[in-house]
């Protein structure tokens, strides 16, 4: 930690984070989880109790005339074996809503991941500080983004003036659900993910409950969005029931419904967009599951290849080209009863065409240019004047 400045201690409470559903208060610092206690309690599979620990989209906000900033972390870093060495997660700041430093850390927490047997040990390592200086010293809001994969435990902010709880504003909520795609697999930065892009150019607040592999449908995630305050919603679904081979057609739809059943039960007016997936050619006609190329895996590359038998949708399987199918007819089987509720055809975010200009590095996530290319196509057609978070007044 600096020594030159008169440096102020604040906890780090709840009025101070945006983009978290709990925090955690440990022993070591306080971990921000996208879901609650009570859903967290019903998770069946390390897989989605790492993802929820990551914070896609949650940030620290402040207001304050500090020149300089430091926050103590501990970030958790994987190891794949087998796999190539991962990057360091980063840390953006955000000054009047311009992104104007980055960071990272180097060491913290290693978590061991053996994709062959699902085991996985953890070793705990030290507490590293952040550091942002130079800033103007006039009152601004601040903002501190999270890795947005990588957990991290906050230990503690020192400034050299005093922080203030910004006010709320006046920007809508925006409640996103979906995959690993959206939590940002393959984005380079916290503000770099679909979601993120997407949220700054329709200027609202993002509540990213983007879980990598944990887009499955679970009810205690559908709780989860009823009872979570927001003004607008989005369930983007698809790629992890397939890659997956979660559920046959049979079960697909009833699951659809009581996933939007229960939303409703919570915001039974507020726009409600159901985004099927973009296009992946690994799983446009082939089902899963899906599973790591042993070849590219020897050569130190991340490739992803669909296992299924194409001849097996007749009987039930699904593949993408099924479920978006079957997305449309929901949607529009409901929207004689549910006008605020509307469909959007991942094809028109990223179809065959882009795929050909850029291509998904593994068969399966965008890389940082794609995920721009997604964020500004889904800001214009969902919050541009004649989408359905729009506004046709202005």
């Amino acid at each position: 930690m600096s020594t030159e400045l008169d440096w102020t201690t604040t906890p780090i409470t709840a009025d101070l984070v945006r983009g978290a559903l709990d925090l955690e208060y440990t022993d070591r610092g306080v971990l921000p989880h996208r879901l609650p206690a009570r859903a967290r309690r019903q998770i069946p599979d390390g897989q989605l109790a790492m993802a929820e620990s990551q914070p896609s989209g949650v940030r620290l906000a402040l207001r304050t005339r500090a020149t300089a900033v430091e926050l103590d972390v501990v970030a958790t870093k994987r190891v794949y074996l087998g796999a190539p060495p991962r990057p360091d997660g980063v840390y953006e700041l955000v000054v009047d809503g311009r992104i104007v430093d980055r960071t990272g850390v180097t060491d913290g927490d290693t978590l061991t991941i053996d994709p062959a047997t699902g085991t996985a040990r953890n070793r705990p390592g030290p507490v590293r500080t952040v550091r942002f200086t130079g800033l103007p010293g006039d009152e601004k809001h601040v903002e501190i983004w999270l890795p947005h994969d990588e957990t991290t435990l906050l230990v503690a902010l020192r400034t050299d003036a005093p922080v203030h709880t910004p006010p709320t504003g006046d920007r809508k909520i925006w409640l996103h659900h979906g995959s690993s795609i959206s939590h940002g697999s393959n984005a380079a930065t916290p503000t770099g993910t679909w979601p993120a892009l997407a949220a700054a150019l329709g200027r609202v607040e993002l509540i990213n409950l983007g879980f990598g592999g944990g887009a499955l449908l679970d009810p205690f995630i559908a709780r989860t969005m009823r009872d979570t305050h927001a003004d607008l919603i989005s369930l983007k679904i698809g790629i992890n029931i397939v890659n997956f081979d979660l559920m046959r057609l049979r079960a697909f739809g009833p699951a659809v419904h009581g996933f939007l059943d229960t939303i409703r039960d919570g915001h039974p007016t507020a726009p409600l967009l159901v985004v099927s997936p973009i296009h992946c050619a690994i799983h446009e006609h082939t089902p899963g599951p899906a599973a790591p190329d042993p070849a590219a895996m020897s050569e130190g590359r991340l490739r992803f290849t669909a296992t299924g038998d194409p001849t097996q949708t007749a009987a039930g399987k699904l593949t993408l080209t099924v479920i978006r199918d079957a997305l449309a007819g929901i949607v529009r089987q409901r929207a004689d009863t549910d006008p605020n509720l509307h469909y959007l055809d991942g094809l028109d975010l990223y179809g065959a065409a882009d795929q050909a200009e850029l291509p998904l590095p593994d068969e399966l996530h965008p890389d940082p240019a794609a995920h721009r290319r997604i964020g500004e196509r889904f800001a214009h057609l969902a919050f541009g004047a004649d989408g359905p978070f729009g506004d046709p007044t202005g």
